[in-house]
């Protein structure tokens, strides 16, 4: 007996095209899918036989009553569509990604053809419909292809460029929130495709100063970036994505984006990218204070986010003596002070002048005393079998030296004296010798 994948292999040029109208068919009948999956040819065999938890789109297939049995299960077993799911059959990918971007490009040519014919005709007198009529028609060709061709290959750069064209052109709210679900469909099977992240922010970009419900498009952002980033680990570009969107956020919805990214961040220590866009709200609201003309309402917005940046401090030390060793978290924390220091402390010494310059320095003379005692806990190497507490006391010795180092340049302020520098860096060489000429360097500038 002739196997799923023996059938499929038989599939000839023809039947290629023939099946890629099946899962165009499908997309159009179905516009509800949201997640799809790219399955070995006997799930979808046994899916099909299994009546009860799913569909295969039975209607589809009515037209092909009149074909061979052997073509009709064909085309079965390339799809299978339930719950709004879609699986697509491993075995017909290539085929089905050949035939997708010969039908694509062969609209797209057509499409660039009328497209100059169009631009003829308006520069002339004559308005000729039926040129009209055609470009409208093959338009619709471009959608429908590109759209079947970036679900078999999300990285399509001409088929993304060639949406974006025609999303330019017409100015529709209504392509862009299609747009905006195309990506979505694609993030679902491929989670780091940097492509379909670009286009959902040219889509927002467009949106943007358009419509009215933008706030929550971009609540809508962040909880996909949030659960792609649960699904695929250490994703880059969700975070990135999430990050470019600061730029269209009010103070209200950043501050509700801290406070909402906090949890997440808290669960998944290791992963810097969540912080950086802690890191991206945080400066973006410090930047916003700094330009206020006002002097009296940009001391206040200063105030309220020094406020801000203690308890993030807070926070941050918290995570430090709960998750032992993490190199996110001590990197964060560098960030935090810096800015603390140079930007709100240093803020106030400059619009207030001589009358709490006094003050800021015994301030900043205080937070540093708590952070030299930090380290000092941190860098408690205790007997264990892993090597977590040795990592943990290399990060905080790093940090004071970091410290040491930007404030020397930045403010003209010596953290640490003579006995602790030696300090420093007899612990530093006893825990990391492989790096002795990396920390004297930076011990004797």
């Amino acid at each position: 007996m002739a196997t799923a994948t023996t059938k499929a292999a038989a599939c000839s040029e023809e039947e290629a095209f023939d099946i890629l109208d099946q899962l165009i068919d499908i997309l159009e009948r179905h516009p509800l899918i949201d997640e799809v999956g790219f399955v070995h040819p006997s799930q979808i065999q046994a899916l099909s036989e299994d009546v009860n938890t799913g569909s295969l789109s039975t209607e589809v297939f009515q037209k092909d009553e009149v074909l061979d049995n052997n073509d009709v299960q064909k085309k079965r077993l390339a799809f299978w569509h339930g719950d709004d799911k879609l699986g697509i059959s491993t075995h017909f990918l290539p085929l089905l990604y050949i035939a997708a971007k010969h039908k694509f490009m062969a609209a797209l040519m057509n499409y660039r053809i009328l497209t100059e014919a169009s631009k003829k005709q308006m520069d002339g007198d004559d308005q000729d419909i039926g040129i009209s009529h055609a470009f409208s028609k093959i338009e619709m060709e471009v959608i429908r292809h590109s759209k079947a061709l970036l679900l078999l290959c999300g990285d399509f750069g001409t088929a993304w460029n060639a949406r974006k064209y025609i999303g330019t052109s017409k100015q529709n709210l209504l392509l862009f929130m299609d747009e905006l679900q195309l990506s979505t469909l694609i993030l679902s099977f491929a989670p780091k495709t940097e492509c379909a992240w670009s286009h959902r922010r040219w889509v927002i970009k467009m949106l943007a100063g358009k419509c009215a419900n933008l706030e929550e498009i971009l609540e809508q952002e962040s909880l996909l970036v949030e659960k792609l980033a649960e699904k695929s680990k250490m994703n880059y570009r969700a975070w990135n994505h999430r990050s470019r969107l600061v730029a269209y956020m009010s103070k209200q919805q950043m501050l509700h984006e801290l406070a909402k990214s906090r949890n997440w961040a808290g669960l998944h220590v290791a992963d810097s990218s969540c912080f950086h866009y802690r890191r991206r709200l945080m400066l973006r609201m410090l930047d916003d204070a700094m330009k206020e003309q006002d002097l009296i309402v940009c001391n206040a917005e200063v105030e309220s986010l020094s406020v801000v940046w203690k308890e993030e401090l807070d926070w941050n030390e918290v995570l430090i003596r709960r998750y032992i060793g993490h190199e996110a978290l001590w990197f964060h924390r560098r960030f935090l002070s810096i800015c603390w220091a140079e930007k709100l402390i240093g803020h106030f010494s400059i619009s207030n002048g001589d009358e709490t310059l006094g003050h800021n320095e015994n301030h900043l003379s205080v937070f540093m005393e708590h952070e030299l005692q930090l380290h000092r806990q941190c860098s408690i190497v205790q007997d264990s079998e892993f090597d977590d507490y040795t990592k943990q006391a290399v990060l905080s010795a790093a940090y004071i030296l970091y410290l040491h180092t930007q404030f020397s340049e930045r403010l003209r302020i010596q953290v640490v004296d003579k006995r602790q520098a030696d300090d420093l860096r007899t612990l530093l060489h006893n825990v990391c010798p492989e790096k002795n000429s990396l920390w004297d360097y930076f011990l004797q500038t």
